[in-house]
């Protein structure tokens, strides 16, 4: 059987904390690194390969999180009945909104004025939980032919824009293309498209199903195998074809190893067919390898897995009094621009802020080992006190 902590999935659980760990790297990479103002690591006539790698490997992040997220959805479900996960995941996913515009908006930005909004990851994570309050009365082969349509087909989509910062367009970024948006002197960051991310969440909550009690370990490992074989091999195939599922396209570049970045450089904003494949295609193989792995890694790691909304809320804000720590002591610098009134990345005026990819990376390794402590407490907590409805929604 699965290795089990009262109750809890293990495999779920180690996926889901390494892909935390892995996301704080993004935000120290954003908020430290001192050419992240300047360059998209992902630009390939800029870039070097480590920081490319930097900033690729956290892409896994998002779509791994919602994935999970729908299977977490399920397993809840199997203790309540259809109305009551409902009325849960609308109450869970209104709370994710609001958090996501006061609590991480602030964080961000940590301007209490609110000059700007930003639609990211958490806002995206509940929407696509009252979305799934309503899936979840269908039959679950129609969820699943639901979710595979939306992930297959949305690309076809990727023609289709509304320009202006007008309602429309504004209602268009939601569901499908990444824009900046000036209402007065508000800013709108719509980054995280509901499409198709919802059906992410969705076919999670299908993926539920391999996660009963009583269904057969070694099928669950075979099917999760097999899924993730044919989506990496779909990726492949579609990718060396340029024919569909990315806007994208991948090209001969300097030499053998920028080739290969092209070749894997996805779509993120919205998630691109090919970006889910091998992403998704990643987490599938993840869950088969490591169904019943144990040891000290697997503890520690889990660990962040189990309290995910406690550390992403607490690292966010971390990182930016760091940045502004390092600003104090760094000579020509302002640190109160870092109560900011504009994005990050169209600050102009962080000439000679920041550190080299390695002092990056080393802070970021000190911010994970920090918090857990912490996890692992708060975590303890939750377990010793299950009976608390609030720690649900934590």
């Amino acid at each position: 059987m699965s290795t089990v902590l009262k109750n809890r999935i293990t495999s779920i659980d180690f996926l889901r904390g390494a892909i935390m760990i892995i996301m704080a790297l993004d935000h120290v990479r954003d908020y430290l690194y001192s050419g992240s103002f300047f360059y998209d690591p992902l630009d390939l006539t800029k870039t070097s390969a480590i920081l490319f790698f930097t900033r690729w490997i956290t892409h896994f992040c998002a779509p791994i999180f919602m994935l999970l997220a729908g299977t977490s959805a399920h397993l809840i479900g199997q203790k309540k009945s259809k109305k009551e996960l409902s009325v849960f995941l609308v109450k869970r996913g209104l709370w994710l909104i609001f958090l996501e515009m006061f609590v991480v908006n602030f964080g961000w930005n940590f301007n209490i004025t609110f000059p700007m909004f930003f639609f990211i990851t958490i806002w995206a994570l509940g929407l696509s939980m009252i979305i799934l309050a309503a899936l979840i009365h269908l039959p679950k082969k129609l969820i699943l032919g639901i979710s595979v349509v939306i992930i297959s087909g949305h690309n076809l989509l990727d023609g289709v824009h509304v320009p202006g910062s007008t309602l429309p367009a504004f209602g268009w970024a939601l569901l499908h293309e990444q824009q900046f948006f000036m209402w007065h002197k508000e800013v709108l960051l719509v980054g995280y498209p509901i499409v198709p991310l919802m059906a992410v969440m969705s076919l999670g909550y299908c993926l539920g199903g391999w996660y009963t009690a009583g269904y057969d370990v070694g099928k669950r490992q075979r099917n999760l195998l097999i899924a993730g074989a044919c989506c990496l091999a779909l990726f492949i195939v579609l990718r060396y074809t340029n024919l569909y599922g990315d806007p994208v396209k991948w090209s001969v570049q300097k030499n053998a190893l920028f080739t290969l970045l092209s070749f894997i450089k996805v779509s993120k904003y919205p998630p691109s067919l090919l970006y889910l494949l091998l992403t998704l295609g990643a987490a599938f193989l993840f869950l088969s390898f490591t169904e019943k792995t144990k040891g000290s890694v697997v503890n520690v790691v889990s660990v962040y897995g189990r309290v995910p909304m406690f550390y992403y809320l607490i690292h966010i804000y971390i990182i930016h009094l760091i940045a502004i720590v390092a600003s104090l002591f760094t000579p020509g610098q302002d640190w109160k621009l870092w109560f900011l009134t504009k994005p990050i990345w169209f600050t102009t005026d962080l000439k000679g802020y920041g550190f080299s990819l390695p002092v990056a990376y080393l802070v970021w390794i000190g911010i994970v080992v920090a918090l857990y402590p912490l996890c692992k407490r708060y975590d303890a907590y939750k377990q010793a006190n299950k009976a608390k409805w609030w720690l649900s929604y934590l």
